[in-house]
């Protein structure tokens, strides 16, 4: 008789910051998905600032015995340093008995552009806003070429939606900043400017988003626990997932 395959176990892997913000809204997003995929087994880790560190729980689910596969997920909205560098290397720290596959990171994904829209919507602008707003699509900003690259290729793909025009900026590492992309966004003629936070969970970077929103009309929350940006990471599980199912038969 066959045996039912066991799902692996999903483990979401965040940043992790000292703003209690963080943590908040990283549990907030792990419980919506939970709710979308009963059944599932989810755990939480963090590489900094906050516990549990993903170490301690790849440890303790090693620790178990009846856990084997696993499929670590980025909580990270671009392929950059952390993704590339900093996670690769706790997840070959892990215990050996563990079958590990990193999933790729959440973005680009269309279902992050509809959690983008759904936040503006929620500050208060309509669809029929839409061809007269411009939108500033406000990430933390990386070093990593890639993935600026990334944010301004979703930049255009999202003002092809419909915007009145849509700019890429950034709270850190590169340019423009929020508050310039917003004047930019003025000077085009734009009946009224949106500040739109690509990122998932309040702290420092959103915060300095919040500040160079200041002449805008509208800001937007952050992505946090939309009911998209869990879908998405459920995307990523289940692309992930699906060779370690192999491996067991299914």
């Amino acid at each position: 008789m066959q045996m039912k395959p066991v799902h692996p176990v999903l483990v979401v892997i965040a940043h992790g910051s000292r703003d209690p913000r963080h943590a908040a809204t990283v549990h907030a997003l792990v419980r919506r998905v939970r709710s979308l995929r009963p059944g599932l087994r989810v755990e939480t880790g963090f590489l900094d600032f906050n516990i549990p560190s993903v170490h301690g729980v790849l440890e303790s689910l090693a620790t178990e015995g009846v856990v084997r596969d696993v499929v670590a997920l980025p909580l990270l909205l671009t392929r950059a340093f952390h993704a590339k560098a900093d996670i690769p290397a706790v997840l070959r720290d892990a215990p050996p008995q563990l079958r590990i596959r990193q999933a790729e990171v959440l973005g680009p994904s269309p279902l992050l552009l509809a959690a983008l829209e759904r936040r503006l919507y929620e500050a208060g602008l309509t669809s029929a806003d839409k061809s007269s707003t411009g939108v500033v699509l406000a990430s933390a900003g990386s070093t990593d070429p890639e993935a600026i690259a990334v944010i301004a290729e979703i930049a255009r793909e999202w003002r092809r939606t419909g915007w009145c025009a849509v700019r890429p900026a950034f709270a850190s590492a590169s340019l423009p900043r929020t508050e310039d992309a917003v004047r930019e966004l003025r000077a085009l003629g734009c009946s009224r400017v949106a500040v739109a936070p690509y990122v998932l969970a309040p702290g420092f970077l959103p915060d300095r988003i919040a500040r160079g929103a200041a002449e805008a009309d509208v800001l937007a929350d952050v992505l946090g626990p939309a009911p998209e940006v869990a879908r998405a990471l459920l995307e990523r599980y289940d692309s992930a997932r699906t060779p370690a199912l192999a491996a067991v038969g299914a």
